[in-house]
């Protein structure tokens, strides 16, 4: 299972971090995602690890402002959000998965676990 905090109302050029801790077996080349989704629109990618080996992936859009990190002892992976844009606010989403490439983490059909989303609003 897959539990995800740390959204709310910020600013633009405001920041957060959101948390997603696991509580299954992360031990098996397992990798995390976060995906979101803006009301009206598909979800989508955002960034994700590999927890083994620490391999990183993100989508353009942040590449620069967002930042996907785990902690292997708390089973938590985070994802820090810097200089928001109004064009960042969704629901943000965690996702697991095992044995996905590396060429196939933003695909979110690769994931078998999901979070219940956390909401991010950046406005004035």
């Amino acid at each position: 299972q897959l539990q995800a905090s740390g959204g709310g109302l910020v600013q633009p050029g405001g920041s957060l971090r959101l948390s997603c801790a696991a509580s299954g077996d992360t031990s098996s080349n397992y990798a995390s995602g976060w995906f979101r989704q803006a009301p009206g629109k598909e979800r989508e990618f955002v960034a994700a690890i590999r927890w083994s080996g620490r391999s990183t992936v993100y989508e353009d859009s942040v590449k620069g402002r967002f930042t996907i990190s785990l902690d292997n002892a708390k089973k938590t992976v985070y994802l820090q959000m810097n200089s928001l844009k109004p064009e960042d606010t969704a629901a943000y989403y965690c996702a697991g998965g095992r044995r996905i490439i590396l060429s196939n983490l933003r695909n979110r059909a690769a994931y078998d676990y999901w979070g219940q989303g956390t909401l991010v609003t950046v406005s004035s």
